[in-house]
């Protein structure tokens, strides 16, 4: 299949902008044929905003119009999936609402699945929204297995490791990293698909919004960490790379045969683990 990772700059607050972006992006991931593409954290809202209230504006229900025209959109070529960012409103029974910064995958029925962030920051909207309590889960796209996180879960090695342990063969990362986070978008998307064998898309947003400048560096990483594309600064681009879903699920590393073998799953000691998950 091909994977691809729009990076791209995002309007601070212009739901319609930025719906229009997706729409070009996703059109041109189309149009090179590819079947999974991933867009940045907080993609139709942007990011930096300065309370609750503020970001509750800007906010979609899961079952939204806007989310629908994705679908819609992904009906007007070839088969595809992709995966954006958004702020995620749910009413509850009592009819108070919860805030989520949250991702969906959506195809052509409409929302495959979806992601609410754990781990959350002391920045942007992480401030303010309510962290996501769902177990982390795999789910079929296409011939797939995709994880979700967002940003920051990525800095944390156990979600990773569980959606691993899960049998994903892609972890799907929308994420804003700004300038100062570069370090983590050098490092650990490699680290990360290196240590768990998978498929790793890291999908950076670019520009500058309320003082924060964001890095850009998107990739795209396969198992063992090998570096399969990498957007090498803040430029708008698209990034594909075609992968082999067998390489991810085959956990096992024959570098020489019989005398270098390693298997990051098979080699694990659980029992010497659990009193530190905690």
């Amino acid at each position: 299949m091909l994977l691809s990772c729009v990076q791209t700059d995002v309007a601070f607050a212009d739901l319609r902008g930025n719906l229009d972006r997706v729409i070009a992006g996703l059109d041109a991931a189309s149009d090179a044929e590819a079947d999974l593409v991933v867009f940045p954290e907080c993609m139709l809202s942007g990011y930096g905003f300065e309370s609750r209230a503020e970001a509750e504006g800007q906010a979609l229900e899961i079952d939204s119009a806007p989310l629908l025209e994705l679908a819609a959109a992904t009906r007007r070529a070839r088969p595809i999936h992709l995966v954006v960012g958004f702020l995620e409103s749910e009413r509850l029974a009592d009819g108070s609402r919860k805030l989520y910064n949250a991702s969906v995958v959506i195809g052509a029925k409409g929302v495959v699945a979806s992601y609410r962030k754990v781990h959350l920051p002391q920045l942007g909207v992480d401030r303010f929204v309510d962290p996501g309590t769902r177990a982390y889960a795999v789910h079929a796209v296409g011939d797939a297995r995709v994880g979700l996180g967002i940003c920051y879960d990525c800095s944390f090695p156990e979600p990773m490791r569980v959606l691993g342990l899960a049998g994903a063969d892609i972890i799907a990362l929308p994420t804003n990293w700004p300038v100062a986070a570069e370090r983590t978008a050098r490092l650990v998307p490699a680290v990360r698909s290196m240590e768990n064998h998978l498929f790793f898309a890291a999908a950076n947003r670019v520009g500058t919004e309320r003082g924060f400048r964001y890095c850009g560096l998107s990739s795209i990483h396969g198992p063992d960490g090998i570096e399969l594309a990498k957007a090498q600064g803040d430029e708008e681009t698209l990034l594909f790379a075609r992968i082999d879903l067998a390489a991810a699920r085959n956990k096992r590393i024959e570098r020489t045969p019989g005398a270098h073998v390693i298997d990051r799953f098979a080699d694990r000691r659980p029992q010497f683990y659990r009193e530190i998950l905690n």
